[in-house]
């Protein structure tokens, strides 16, 4: 694996995943993209939206922010464990959202999200693992 993909191309890949996912989410919570669409087409109504769409915005900020410190963007001290350990997180997370994804209502989750999601998860191993 660590021949196959570079932890650079890894972390390029996931920085620039997150922050089309970011845009996404807020597309969605301005209301462009129905909201119907997301979390498995099983939300409610629009507070329920809301409440979701800001815990996944933050959500994938801090996960942008892991692979940004461990691509060397950002510098948040000279500890690199707990880079390691959300690195781990996000592999199950991800790992985790795939299976969500497959189950999902709308097959447009299933189509276009449950192999970004794997992709997610194989990247995030490789940075867990270098």
């Amino acid at each position: 694996m660590r021949r196959l993909i570079s932890v650079h191309t890894a972390a390029r890949s996931v920085i620039i995943v997150l922050s089309l996912i970011i845009i996404f989410h807020l597309l969605v919570l301005a209301g462009i993209i129905p909201y119907k669409i997301v979390w498995g087409g099983r939300l409610e109504n629009t507070t329920d939206m809301i409440r979701f769409e800001v815990v996944s915005i933050g959500l994938n900020l801090f996960m942008l922010a892991i692979v940004a410190n461990k691509a060397g963007y950002l510098n948040w001290g000279k500890s690199k464990q707990w880079i390691r350990i959300g690195l781990w997180i996000m592999v199950v997370l991800f790992s985790i959202n795939t299976l969500g994804n497959l189950v999902a209502i709308n097959i447009w989750e299933k189509i276009i999200f449950t192999p970004l999601t794997l992709l997610l998860a194989f990247f995030s191993f490789r940075l867990a693992i270098d």
